[in-house]
């Protein structure tokens, strides 16, 4: 049997560091919309301490903060829990929602402030 270069055989998987962004590159069905959604999942990490706005350094006296950065802990779960499934219909939603609640936690950190 030949070989089918536009799909990734079974037994080739991520290192689980890296399973969150496989997640987000599989949620997205365009190739270089994947590899650019890769790059930045990852990048975006580097820009989290420049975006910080508050004037209070710690989460304790703020809620909100706290609920966001629970979900954006629930979420970095479920993406990478979603990318050691198999493509199918109810993963590929679940990556795609949680792909989408990952880059919207980094938009609303710095308006939360």
């Amino acid at each position: 049997s030949k070989a089918n270069p536009l799909v990734t055989p079974q037994h080739i998987k991520p290192e689980w560091y890296f399973l969150f962004a496989y997640g987000i590159l599989r949620s997205i069905p365009n190739k270089l919309g994947g590899t650019v959604a890769l790059v930045l999942s990852v990048a975006i990490l580097m820009t989290a301490p420049f975006t910080h706005t508050s004037h209070l350094r710690p989460m304790t006296f703020r809620p909100m903060m706290q609920i966001m950065f629970w979900t954006l802990v629930a979420t970095f779960i479920t993406i990478t829990w979603a990318a050691t499934k198999p493509v199918e219909p109810p993963f590929t939603l679940i990556g795609q929602i949680t792909s989408s609640l990952y880059f919207l936690f980094f938009i609303m950190n710095p308006l939360m402030g």
